[in-house]
């Protein structure tokens, strides 16, 4: 049985997520792990979070705060969820799914200051508007044009 959690960052995760895959279409959409974990210009309180199979890191996303969250929402309580993918090698089986239903008990133990995730996901990226549909993201009828294109601005209340 497969065993799916969700865990903070930590730099002996360097090596695995240092061999990352993820196919060209879908690299439009998001951004390599390492390269957002070790983005100077990202917010200091930005927490990385990496998801894990059977201990391995396999999937990562941010919680951002600071400028970026305030093109999605007002709520001071808020995190932006940016960067969310799963390696190429583990798509498929239900990963990216366990982990962000994980996302809520997640954040009540860890961010407790946070009561809600916001993201935006390109119109383009179909399967990803489902994936956070199925797990409890709202669609608002919020629109930012991003730099890629028409973004979903979809909410979690936690």
């Amino acid at each position: 049985m497969s065993h799916i959690t969700l865990a903070e960052y930590h730099p002996s995760f360097e090596r695995k997520l240092s061999d990352f895959h993820l196919p060209e279409d879908q690299l439009q959409f998001t951004s390599m792990p390492l390269d957002k974990i070790h983005n100077p210009s990202i917010s200091k309180d930005t927490s990385h979070i990496v998801i894990l199979h059977n201990e391995e890191p396999v999937g990562y996303f941010a919680l951002e705060k600071g400028e970026k969250l305030h093109k999605y929402s007002s709520n001071p309580k808020a995190r932006l969820l940016t960067s969310f993918s799963i390696d190429a090698r583990h798509q498929g089986q239900g990963i990216a799914k366990s982990g962000l239903n994980q996302l809520p008990s997640f954040i009540k133990e860890h961010l407790p200051d946070t009561d809600e995730v916001v993201l935006g996901v390109n119109k383009r990226n179909q399967a990803a508007i489902s994936l956070y549909l199925k797990t409890g993201f709202t669609d608002e009828d919020e629109i930012y044009e991003g730099p890629k294109g028409p973004q979903h601005i979809l909410h979690l209340m936690i």
